[in-house]
């Protein structure tokens, strides 16, 4: 199988992270592709018109997108633990936490292409609904923090632990931690983002962290 694949993008790492947990790693080549947003990937486009990453092109041909139809796919090709649980409430639960995560995610990319224009050319009413609606996110979270503890280990939990690991790489100025006490280093939501059981075997999750990431958690305090 090849996935196209870019080492700092979120979504391909909740790829990534299920394919270890599916002991699927060695079954996939990881062929770098840069999908920018206002430049349309062409090769890329030849497999997903929508010029998005991650893409998964099974060795028939078929392409597989987005990051949660690609998740469910490898999933299905193992024999371990399912990270999409079959009973019907255990699996909408992971369902759920999953979109959270990736709704998060998707509103983490856009604000970050958002600050990344010209000064002039920002919309700060853009940014503070951006700035709203990861609050939001983040005292859902918080308040389901007891749960994501103690429930069985699942997609949901990738999707999150990818969508705050994201937020502490790009976000870091915002220090979301502090006045979440359920959300603290080595407790509740955040857990999946600090290196705790929530989110993955450590070993695991740390291989798919982006190296931009590595070096800027060694340099702070």
């Amino acid at each position: 199988m090849k996935l196209h694949w870019s080492p700092r993008s979120p979504f391909v790492r909740k790829v990534m992270i299920v394919a270890h947990e599916a002991g699927l790693l060695e079954r996939i080549t990881c062929v770098r592709t840069v999908a920018a947003m206002i430049k349309p990937h062409q090769e890329l486009m030849r497999d997903n018109p929508l010029s998005k990453i991650p893409t998964l092109v099974l060795d028939d041909g078929t392409a597989l997108y987005d990051s949660a139809v690609i998740c469910e796919y490898l999933d299905e090709l193992h024999d371990g633990p399912k990270l999409f649980p079959a009973a019907l409430g255990a699996r909408m639960t992971a369902l759920r936490r999953q979109a959270l995560g990736d709704g998060l995610l998707d509103i983490l990319v856009l604000w970050r292409s958002e600050i990344s224009r010209p000064t002039e050319l920002r919309w700060r009413t853009l940014q503070d609904s951006f700035a709203a609606r990861t609050d939001a996110a983040l005292a859902a979270l918080e308040r389901e923090a007891s749960e994501l503890e103690t429930s069985a280990f699942s997609i949901g939990h990738i999707a999150i632990g990818c969508a705050l690991s994201y937020l502490d790489f790009r976000f870091a100025e915002r220090e979301w931690r502090p006045g979440r006490p359920r959300a603290g280093p080595e407790e509740g939501a955040s857990r999946a983002a600090s290196g705790s059981r929530s989110l993955a075997p450590a070993p695991r999750r740390g291989e798919t962290v982006p190296r931009a990431f590595r070096r800027t958690r060694r340099r702070r305090p």
